[in-house]
């Protein structure tokens, strides 16, 4: 009887979420309470959901974007992009060292917090042989602290008065995964959407030279790198949007469509959350993943400030 209810509960829930009065803040916090509570059935195909789902929604979030714009706002980012994942590793790769973090978990939480969260760890994770412990140590860590991004990150942007277009930026360095990244520009403005989407999945590429470097940090040759192909999808929406006459109800429907489905994908990402991943959450790696954050985050800002 209780799996009739957890099934209903848990279909209702995600229909809601279609709905534009449930924003991408709520429908996290829901599928997290959802969770928690009563627990989420059919827990892979949940994780399936979240991920195809999220795919989907960014190459729809194309439609709605000028190529020109987008590399504009895309080359901001890159300027600080290389210095920022060195930086972040090094610091990563010593801390976890300082804090008796084993080398695995504290490689992979630095290259989630580099570069784009659960994508990272996924696509460095086999390079180094990561045990399931300690992929699991790694993405709860990293899950945890992408989901209070979502929440704390806008309510910190009007706080310091940062435009938009900073606002995008800030969020698409110092955000984890792409999920809370689109929904907190989606939460602070258009304009903010639009740079935190480009700038991420930018971001996002360094996954393959980051692949590269690992096969050789870790003497694995042979080793299969993860390539995030949707991205090239994504330019590729950007790049029909921009240069072929598609009927604006069109376009402004499927960016309509891909924004709910968002919403619906953080659902699904907050019901992923048991009580398992949480008790996976170590004191020490959580501590690495905290410093990380907040050093990718202040120096993020402070690069910001300088230039614009």
């Amino acid at each position: 009887m209780k799996s009739t209810y957890q099934s209903v509960a848990y279909i209702v829930l995600g229909l809601l979420c279609l709905f534009p009065f449930v924003t991408a803040p709520v429908a996290l916090i829901a599928g997290i309470i959802f969770a928690l509570s009563i627990g989420t059935p059919w827990m892979k195909v949940n994780k399936k959901a979240s991920k195809y789902l999220l795919q989907i929604s960014v190459v729809g979030l194309g439609f709605g974007m000028n190529l020109g714009d987008s590399l504009r706002a895309g080359s901001d980012g890159m300027i600080f992009t290389l210095v920022s994942v060195g930086s972040v590793m090094l610091i990563g790769v010593l801390a976890g060292k300082w804090l008796k973090v084993e080398r695995v978990p504290s490689y992979l939480i630095a290259s989630g917090t580099a570069i784009c969260g659960g994508s990272a760890i996924a696509a460095v994770g086999p390079i180094a042989k990561a045990k399931d412990g300690e992929m699991s140590i790694s993405l709860a860590t990293i899950f945890v602290l992408n989901a209070i991004a979502l929440f704390i990150f806008p309510p910190f942007g009007h706080w310091l008065h940062l435009s938009e277009h900073q606002f995008g930026l800030w969020s698409a360095i110092a955000i984890h995964d792409t999920s809370s990244v689109v929904g907190a520009g989606a939460t602070y403005g258009e304009e903010a959407l639009k740079v935190a989407t480009t700038v991420k999945l930018t971001r996002a590429l360094w996954i393959i030279p980051l692949s590269v470097f690992s096969i050789f940090y870790f003497k694995a040759k042979g080793r299969k790198i993860s390539i995030p192909w949707f991205i090239f999808l994504f330019i590729c929406a950007m790049v029909i949007n921009s240069y072929f006459s598609l009927p604006e109800a069109l376009t402004s429907n499927i960016t309509f469509l891909s924004r709910r489905m968002l919403t619906l994908t953080l659902f699904f990402i907050g019901a992923g959350l048991t009580r398992e991943t949480l008790k996976a959450v170590g004191f020490r790696p959580l501590i690495l993943g905290i410093l990380l954050w907040i050093f990718i985050a202040v120096i993020s800002l402070v690069f910001i400030y300088t230039m614009y």
